[in-house]
């Protein structure tokens, strides 16, 4: 009998020591955030080496102060301004985690704060170059739906893609409820591009050489920056044919008010623990912006296949690799100074 009570004594007790909070966490008042940015991926370490869509924020913005966050993916990282970096990790449910562990954090006061997402993404070169920064309206879920492998489509069929809920590519009338489409804040994302319109995104030559074997004359163009609607797409697609569906896709889903720009993969994920937190009352859905810059085409020129082009840009040797995340900070950065230096406007 003695050893059971010992037992039991011992297992409430180390239930007591997870379920008490840390005293850190329970006497501070919550930290009042201005402005999250929302980054993916790192190449190596926060600093000091070839960058990921994080590193710029950090050395640029002073992100000097880190906080420990094992419960995500990665440390956070703020500056004295009330700006917090998070980094999710690659891939939509890495993304979910990742915001749904920040929105909770007792640490932080969020219901004020913007978000933006900054990160790199593949361009339609109808629409942009690379280099170029497009400001989204609108996020499309890439996964969610039926598929035929290629081999199987039938011969009247543009796509071997099928909405959930429906047996044939495009099928009418459109349904919801599964998270196909993330419609944000209209009015603020055009108050980001006319504020941001003319930031220089510089060029280089191994751009210009890049695309310079496209015909669109927006490819052509030096870099630029654009309103346009991204895709979210765990899977890295490239072709002109899988162009051509995301272009078909984000059509659908948003009633043909969204026009396809960039393919990128998180950010379902990531507007899915946002739009939750939002019904929780710890963010605000008006205030998050989702910002994608081109690092390369998502098919390839006249000429090369889409296998030829795929493995010429493994492991992100993009031509606009560089450039794309020089143009995030440079694009996002203008309007994170906007908000802080003229927080008693924005807050």
């Amino acid at each position: 009998m003695q050893s059971n009570v010992a037992g039991v004594t011992l297992f409430f007790g180390i239930l007591g020591a997870f379920s008490t909070p840390a005293p850190s966490l329970a006497k501070d008042s919550p930290i009042p955030i201005k402005v999250v940015i929302v980054t993916m991926f790192e190449a190596g370490a926060d600093t000091g080496d070839r960058p990921g869509e994080l590193q710029y924020w950090v050395e640029r913005n002073h992100l000097d102060k880190i906080l420990p966050f094992p419960q995500a993916y990665h440390d956070l990282r703020m500056n004295r301004d009330g700006v917090l970096a998070v980094l999710t990790g690659v891939g939509t449910a890495k993304a979910a985690g990742s915001i749904m562990a920040l929105g909770l954090d007792p640490r932080f006061d969020l219901r004020k704060a913007y978000w933006i997402v900054a990160g790199i993404a593949g361009v339609d070169p109808l629409d942009a170059s690379l280099g170029s920064a497009a400001w989204a309206e609108w996020v499309v879920d890439g996964d969610l739906g039926y598929e035929i492998d290629g081999r199987e489509i039938p011969a009247d069929w543009p796509t071997g893609f099928v909405p959930l809920g429906k047996s044939r590519p495009y099928e009418p009338p459109r349904t919801e409820g599964w998270g196909e489409a993330y419609h944000l804040n209209a009015t603020l994302a055009d108050w980001a591009f006319h504020l941001t319109g003319r930031v220089d995104l510089g060029d280089t030559p191994e751009m210009q050489k890049d695309r310079a074997a496209y015909a669109s004359a927006n490819a052509r163009r030096p870099p630029f920056v654009l309103k346009g609607d991204t895709i979210s797409s765990s899977t890295f697609f490239t072709g002109v044919k899988m162009s051509e569906w995301a272009n078909q896709w984000v059509k659908y889903h948003t009633g043909a008010k969204g026009n396809y720009v960039t393919t990128a993969m998180e950010d379902t994920g990531t507007l899915c623990s946002l739009q939750m937190l939002a019904k929780a009352n710890r963010v605000d859905w008006n205030r998050i912006m989702v910002l994608r810059t081109a690092s390369d085409f998502d098919q390839p020129p006249p000429g090369v296949s889409a296998a030829e082009n795929l493995a010429r840009n493994s492991g992100r040797q993009y031509a606009g690799y560089l450039p794309a995340l020089e143009s995030a900070w440079r694009v996002g950065n203008t309007v994170v100074q906007e908000i802080t230096t003229h927080w008693n406007k924005y807050k």
